[in-house]
């Protein structure tokens, strides 16, 4: 359920491929008001904005029953830094959205929400807000949440927006993993696998003499997979030891094989079945498929490299107050100011 995906996350954050590795190093050659917690290039991340998030962190904790953790502790810290850093990496994504004119509105969220309440709560608000009350969250921080996976989501629609798969990489694909678009010759047969050769000659002879192969399986066979079943199994060619794989794919049906050494004993096989024979799977008909997986690998590829370069961007404009510094991140510690 999409309203709950994120709930494993102390602060029920998302932050996913768009935000990973976001956030400058910091830095102490600028100043932070005192009413914040860091500023990223131009703008200013409140006190009142990390407050709320860590309001919310604790309302889940409860709602969970879970004593959240105290201040001090190397717990407590972790939860501080991934408040301080969703939040530093939300502002650097919407300075970036402006740039490319990418706008989430109101109405955006509020559809997005709507579509969760008709998908699990049948449209209803009632439910919807006694969920909400389970999970210790707010309307206002589902709502934040939805703005960042829509601004996120419209990010991602911008920068892959021109990722192409040609032809011939479909092609250099499917050559290169050619195996697998091929089905081998399966056949269905049936075994008794006995320890000894003695013993295998005994079985065939009365084999020969009109023995039910079904119950000797049962009776003798070491097989733990198929002598319930009398013996039967289904092979595919290549998936068997080579001393059995051969044997069973040149018997013609209905006929028995004498006893077949192979390094799990002695085999009397029958086959049951003609060869299926194996196909293989033209390009035409996986082509749309291998695009797919290709285009997505690729736009991967294109939102790490723009995410990196991002994180480049934003290296020496963010700045943390001190006593706020993510242990993940190389600054120093940066000042905050007196003046608000």
């Amino acid at each position: 359920m999409r309203l709950l995906r994120f709930l494993p996350l102390p602060l029920l954050l998302v932050v996913g491929l768009l935000v990973a590795g976001c956030g400058g190093g910091g830095s102490s050659a600028r100043s932070v008001p005192a009413n914040a917690v860091a500023v990223v290039g131009p703008d200013t991340i409140t006190k009142v904005a990390f407050n709320n998030l860590m309001a919310g962190a604790v309302r889940n904790y409860k709602a969970r029953k879970t004593a959240f953790p105290k201040a001090g502790t190397t717990q407590y810290k972790t939860i501080q830094d991934q408040a301080i850093q969703y939040l530093v990496q939300q502002d650097e994504l919407a300075q970036k959205a402006k740039g490319y004119s990418i706008t989430v509105t109101p109405k955006d969220v509020q559809a997005a929400l709507k579509q969760i309440k008709a998908q699990y709560f049948g449209g209803s608000q009632a439910k919807y807000l006694a969920q909400l009350k389970a999970q210790g969250l707010t309307e206002a921080q589902v709502e934040q949440d939805e703005y960042a996976q829509i601004l996120s989501q419209k990010l991602y629609t911008k920068v892959t927006a021109g990722v192409t798969v040609t032809p011939a990489a479909i092609k250099a694909y499917y050559v290169s993993h050619k195996s697998s678009y091929n089905t081998a010759a399966s056949r269905k047969v049936r075994h008794i696998l006995v320890a000894s050769k003695a013993l295998a000659d005994q079985l065939e002879t009365q084999l020969k003499n009109g023995a039910s192969f079904a119950s000797l399986a049962k009776k003798y066979s070491k097989d733990p997979g198929s002598a319930k079943q009398g013996g039967d199994l289904t092979i595919t060619k290549g998936q068997t030891v080579p001393a059995f794989d051969k044997v069973a794919f040149s018997l013609k049906t209905g006929e028995t094989s004498p006893p077949v050494h192979s390094q799990y004993g002695w085999h009397i096989i029958q086959a049951l079945s003609a060869i299926t024979p194996g196909k293989v799977t033209k390009l035409a008909s996986v082509s749309a498929s291998i695009k797919t997986q290709l285009l997505q690998a690729k736009k991967t590829s294109t939102m790490t490299a723009w995410i990196n370069g991002l994180k480049k961007v934003y290296a020496k404009q963010v700045a943390y107050a001190t006593g706020y510094v993510p242990a993940a991140t190389t600054a120093t510690t940066a000042t905050t100011s007196t003046s608000g």
